[in-house]
């Protein structure tokens, strides 16, 4: 199975980021940690047993990037708007640094965007706002209410990147189908704690008449990651 490491100084971030990249070709899958993993989590927890098909058959290229919400969300010692403010870097990061690279390595156009936990809301988020570069979401186990990392701050840097909040008030039609244009699916397990955040994020969409998927794996588990290989898998497709 072919692997490979890359890593450069984000200019975005003024740091090294670093990722993993699995596969040669195929349709390109950036895939985010959860909240406290980085890079090589997807590959620590096993996916890539799962999805070496995919690989070894020139289904799908991926590419593992590096955390974002240690410096962020997670990161208890800045205050809230030095969280919004170190994500919207990493979205830089993601939109002039990351996808250039892609267009390099794999001639592909079809960008898909996968995460689990919080990165889950960062693949979602990816699709909503640049729904031209992102063409299929995959959020897996997903929480999409940032308010819970905010410290009740209001804001318009936390606002624009809370999609349970502005969702709803999006009116802009043009941007409302491109949106649609997104295959997006939501996926869940049967006592997946994120069920009722997944639920609402959803019926945020449909009142939108945002197209989307939200499917609730019959399986049970005390470990995401005995699953999510799995869910990747089965929505690649």
């Amino acid at each position: 199975m072919m692997k490979s490491y890359k890593s450069w100084k984000s200019p975005s971030l003024g740091k090294k980021m670093e990722m993993l990249i699995f596969g040669k070709e195929g349709t390109p899958v950036i895939l985010f940690p959860s909240a406290y993993g980085s890079y090589n989590e997807w590959e620590n927890c096993g996916a890539f047993d799962v999805l070496h098909q995919q690989i070894e058959e020139g289904y799908n290229q991926f590419f593992c990037v590096d955390a974002f919400a240690t410096e962020s969300f997670v990161n208890p010692s800045i205050p809230p708007l030095a969280r919004i403010q170190r994500f919207n870097q990493y979205q830089e990061y993601i939109i002039d640094e990351l996808l250039p690279f892609i267009a390099r390595e794999n001639s592909n156009p079809f960008i898909m965007v996968a995460g689990v936990g919080i990165g889950a809301y960062c693949a979602l988020l990816m699709g909503l706002k640049h729904p031209k570069e992102f063409h299929k979401v995959i959020g897996i186990s997903g929480y999409y209410d940032i308010s819970v990392h905010m410290d009740r701050e209001i804001d318009d840097s936390i606002y624009f990147n809370n999609p349970v909040q502005f969702i709803p008030n999006l009116h802009d039609d043009k941007l409302l189908r491109d949106i649609s244009s997104v295959e997006i699916r939501l996926l869940n397990y049967k006592n997946d704690p994120t069920n009722e955040a997944t639920k609402r994020m959803s019926e945020i969409l449909w009142l939108k008449f945002i197209e989307h998927e939200h499917f609730v794996w019959d399986e049970e588990t005390t470990n995401l990651w005995t699953l999510a290989p799995y869910i990747l898998k089965d929505n690649l497709f």
